[in-house]
């Protein structure tokens, strides 16, 4: 199982998005996503999404918040992946340009309308809910088949 980090970033009424338009053979090219990525080995999540956070966008992220788990089955390659997911609203650093894609502050009632993973469109309305959740999202030939949820209080 490969295990990542997904991570939103807010800032007033916006989140850091990334359109997936510049890494060759990526599994989310065209996709808009939060930042993260693999981790590496003798990472905590934490360790890996202040890292990831930074080295895709320059932002140093401060008290990274734990919203979440998503296990996604055979979702790339027939590997599957589990994702902790954070969100982030204290920063520092200036933005800088990413090698995977562009990033651009959306406005939050327009993230939606992004072209997102099926998925995403669910669980990232479980982010503010201020409950921790643990997802399983089942994709396949790119399209989502099935998923559900266990939120925790």
């Amino acid at each position: 199982m490969k295990l990542a980090t997904l991570c939103y970033i807010g800032k007033g009424d916006q989140t850091l998005m990334m359109l997936r338009n510049k890494k060759e053979n990526d599994v989310h090219e065209g996709k808009w996503n939060g930042l993260g990525g693999k981790m590496e080995k003798g990472e905590t999540p934490e360790e890996c999404v202040i890292r990831e956070v930074k080295e895709e966008s320059g932002l140093i992220i401060k008290h990274p918040v734990l919203n979440g788990i998503l296990t996604f089955p055979e979702f790339s390659h027939g590997e599957d992946w589990m994702a902790f997911v954070f969100t982030a609203r204290e920063f520092e650093g200036e933005l800088s340009a990413c090698k995977e894609g562009e990033l651009h502050w959306i406005d939050n009632d327009d993230i939606l309308n992004l072209n997102l993973w099926e998925g995403d469109r669910i669980f990232m309305k479980w982010l503010d809910t201020g409950r921790f959740f643990s997802g399983k999202f089942v994709y396949k030939d790119g399209r989502l088949i099935d998923h559900h949820v266990v939120f925790y209080s």
